[in-house]
């Protein structure tokens, strides 16, 4: 009764129709309907399901759409299906991927009236969806895999190499999608497998950032519960992406978040969302409070209409929008499902100052979405998005199979494109800073002699590390215990350390501290989590990886063995460090209360891929 009776006050309104954001971290009001203040934590709102009816697209709906004046809209394609995601090559020639289909579809204007007259598919893979081009290669990324392939002269794909087919369960969000950085590196939306809960993998939920052979990879960035589009700011070289937020906390919460996306930052998902706002649908683990995971949350920029489903983003560089535009990001929001006054359904401009640094959202097509006698209906439901190569802005409905062409025909045209983005080396290198083992650096040293004695019942001193401690086994962190302890010393901390894995800067397998000290060792397997419930207090940072808490070795395969650090600091008192830290803010935290140090060094090697079971 509840949801009839929201529909029937929706049909009433005809306020409903209008959309809302934020700017900088204010909710904007739309007419005629003021946006509530965030929910409290501890108060559970009632969801909706309401998906407005779907009818074709034809010449009125497509006269209907609104676009500020100047510009007009088209069907560049039409009959295309499940059309998803869109990247154009340096030739012209367009991209789709189909996700239902599992393929990727060529397109071409060949005659420059603004509609593809040539379709082709040139790739098959099962839940095939992302797409990224650079110079005359395609990456491609379905559920668990990553790919390339080479653009051959007819536009057509040659033989598709597998990089890594390793990527996380896909659960409910299977749509992954990648970019290639102005680093070189790709990068890879990879979300949530749930709507809110503990992830089984560190990779669910974050943006990958992994090498273009495929060879290595690291979590750029976590707590993105389902960032499909992401790109680089022109101007800054920043990257900024739109994350969807959390369902069923209410018609007004979350608000669908556009993030500065930095490396080693985590923003917020499930437990932090919007503006520090608290999900009450999950409790902190292991005495941790919300608290201390608002502290380490990083908040969104700019927040939009909740439930309004963003999907592909892409900032403005094209010759033929008037120069404003360029600078400027597009956004496609699918519309949403959970909310009694319908979300999304259009294409918005986020527009970003001189500096590169975002402004505000505003509509640039919209009408897709109408209400009427027979209830609320939508006849596009936006997707994917790319600039064409003279400038139009493309985007997809993935429930029509239509591409759609967005022209200007003013004569304010900016006339020559806008610079790629900077090259630029990511904010916050997970790889430590010095190039010493932390046992070696000045921020360790102590007063007095004391050594401490570290072994371990599964490992010993410079021989081989077994298999399920591995990453490339069960990456079970080994026993260790110590003995020694000068008086004073209350707690330990624990960094593992590989100096093989680039020369003079090892990479960082383990960042742990305040273990209580008397307890004497550690068992073998222990959690993953941020703050652990035994040894109570336990809390564990970030690796070289991205991850939180023991990873493994994994070496490349064929290496010689490379050598494996535990080293054991013991402390003269508890350390403050917020949850997440680094190996450099722990020996930060750590200088002038270390009274004895000791280590313990088993080496790693993987000579063939592991045999799966």
């Amino acid at each position: 009764m509840r949801q009839l009776a929201l529909l029937l006050g929706f049909l009433s309104s005809s306020a409903m129709a209008q959309q809302a954001g934020t700017v900088g971290g204010r909710m904007v009001e739309p007419e005629g309907q003021a946006l509530p203040e965030p929910k409290a934590a501890n108060v559970r709102v009632p969801g909706v399901i309401l998906e407005p009816r779907a009818v074709k697209p034809d010449a009125a709906s497509l006269a209907r759409l609104e676009v500020p004046q100047g510009f007009n809209v088209g069907m560049f394609a039409q009959g295309l299906g499940n059309a998803r995601l869109l990247a154009v090559a340096d030739d012209g020639t367009v991209y789709l991927t189909r996700r239902a289909e599992g393929d990727v579809v060529m397109l071409r204007d060949t005659d420059g009236d603004g509609r593809a007259e040539m379709q082709r598919t040139v790739a098959r893979r099962p839940g095939m969806h992302g797409i990224a081009i650079s110079g005359r290669t395609v990456y491609l990324v379905a559920q668990k895999d990553v790919l390339k392939a080479p653009i051959l002269g007819d536009g057509s794909f040659g033989p598709l190499e597998l990089l890594a087919g390793d990527l996380p369960d896909a659960g409910q969000h299977s749509a992954r999608s990648i970019a290639m950085g102005p680093d070189g590196m790709l990068y890879l939306g990879v979300g949530s497998t749930c709507n809110a809960c503990t992830e089984t993998s560190p990779e669910s939920a974050s943006v990958l950032r992994m090498s273009s052979d495929g060879k290595s990879r690291t979590i750029y960035a976590s707590g993105l519960r389902h960032t499909i589009g992401f790109d680089w700011q022109p101007r800054s070289g920043a990257l900024y992406g739109m994350d969807h937020g959390i369902d069923w906390l209410g018609d007004e919460q979350q608000p669908e978040e556009l993030n500065r996306i930095e490396m080693g930052k985590s923003y917020g998902w499930p437990y932090i969302y919007g503006m520090g706002g608290e999900n009450p649908q999950d409790d902190p683990p292991n005495d941790l409070t919300m608290a201390d995971l608002n502290q380490a949350a990083t908040g969104p920029v700019l927040g939009y209409t909740a439930h309004a489903a963003p999907m592909q983003l892409a900032f403005y560089r094209g010759a033929m929008f008037p120069r404003a535009f360029q600078g400027d990001a597009f956004v496609t929001f699918r519309g949403s499902w959970n909310r009694a006054l319908p979300s999304g359904y259009e294409v918005a401009r986020v527009r970003f100052d001189m500096s590169g640094n975002p402004t505000k959202f505003e509509p640039f097509v919209r009408g897709f979405f109408q209400t009427g006698s027979n209830g609320p209906s939508q006849s596009g439901r936006p997707v994917g998005l790319a600039v064409a190569r003279d400038g139009a802005l493309l985007f997809t409905d993935d429930i029509n199979g239509v591409i759609y062409r967005v022209s200007y025909a003013g004569s304010d045209h900016a006339g020559t494109m806008l610079a790629p983005p900077p090259r630029r080396t990511p904010e916050m290198e997970m790889r430590p800073k010095g190039t010493a083992l932390a046992i070696a650096r000045d921020e360790t040293r102590t007063r007095t002699t004391a050594t401490l004695a570290v072994t371990s019942s599964s490992i010993m001193a410079n021989r081989s590390i077994a298999l399920r401690q591995s990453a490339y086994g069960e990456d079970q962190s080994p026993a260790l215990t110590w003995s020694g302890l000068p008086a004073g010393a209350t707690h330990l901390a624990i960094l593992m350390e590989d100096p093989d894995a680039q020369a003079g800067n090892p990479f960082v397998h383990w960042v742990a501290w305040n273990v209580p000290a008397n307890l004497g060792g550690l068992p073998e397997g222990l959690p993953k989590d941020l703050q652990l419930a035994d040894p109570k207090g336990m809390r564990q940072g970030r690796t070289t990886r991205g991850s939180t808490g023991y990873y493994g070795p994994r070496p490349p395969i064929g290496d010689p063995p490379h050598h494996y650090h535990f080293q054991i600091f013991a402390l003269s008192a508890p350390l403050d460090l917020q949850i997440g830290a680094t190996r450099e803010q722990l020996l930060a935290a750590m200088a002038g209360k270390v009274v004895a140090r000791g280590e313990l060094v088993g080496t790693y090697a993987q000579a063939s891929p592991p045999v799966k079971r």
